[in-house]
């Protein structure tokens, strides 16, 4: 895994675009500076996750997922591991693993989006904080392959979206990219 001050200077180039990012980027990039195994599993405050925000080229649909732990529809991503060489690397690991695109084109150079939210405690493991890393890929393929980690996933709309979910990040990253019918 790349370095705490690589971490630290990705988060410093990130540009949050309201309080609640701003507060998240303040609370990871301190998290960061405080634990050096920043995204091992075995820091039970919590650890940062890698994801990924996936939409098509024409920036009209996107790929979510339905959760099976968390029974929620969110983006692909998830755990860091200790051979992922850097948190883009992880998120299109991750992209891959969870969707079966594998001709992800990053669309944006650093972090596209961040979140913190919590994890429920399960047998063996307490409750804890998922700091989220957000990379945005673009790809033209449109054949999706579902893994043992979710129970649907498919390419959305902002509107279906919008019906699916109400969880803010995720419509949030939907408004920063995805065109509605105006063009907008």
């Amino acid at each position: 895994m790349e370095s705490q001050s690589s971490v630290i200077q990705l988060l410093d180039a990130y540009q949050p675009e309201n309080v609640q990012e701003r507060g998240a980027l303040t609370l990871i990039r301190e998290f960061v500076q405080r634990h050096a195994r920043f995204w091992s599993r075995s820091t039970l405050e919590g650890h940062l996750t890698a994801s990924a925000w996936i939409t098509n080229t024409e920036k009209t649909r996107a790929v979510l997922l339905h959760h099976r732990k968390l029974n929620l529809w969110v983006q692909p991503g998830g755990h860091i591991d200790d051979e992922d060489p850097s948190l883009a690397l992880a998120s299109l690991r991750e992209a891959t693993e969870e969707t079966g695109l594998t001709n992800l084109a990053l669309n944006h150079s650093g972090i596209f989006d961040l979140d913190v939210h919590e994890i429920p405690a399960r047998p063996g493991e307490p409750q804890h904080q998922h700091l989220d890393i957000r990379f945005w890929f673009v790809t033209d393929a449109q054949d999706l392959s579902q893994n043992s980690e979710s129970n649907d996933l498919a390419w959305l709309t902002r509107s279906e979206i919008e019906m699916k979910t109400d969880e803010e990040s995720v419509l949030r990253m939907a408004r920063k990219t995805l065109l509605t019918y105006n063009g907008r």
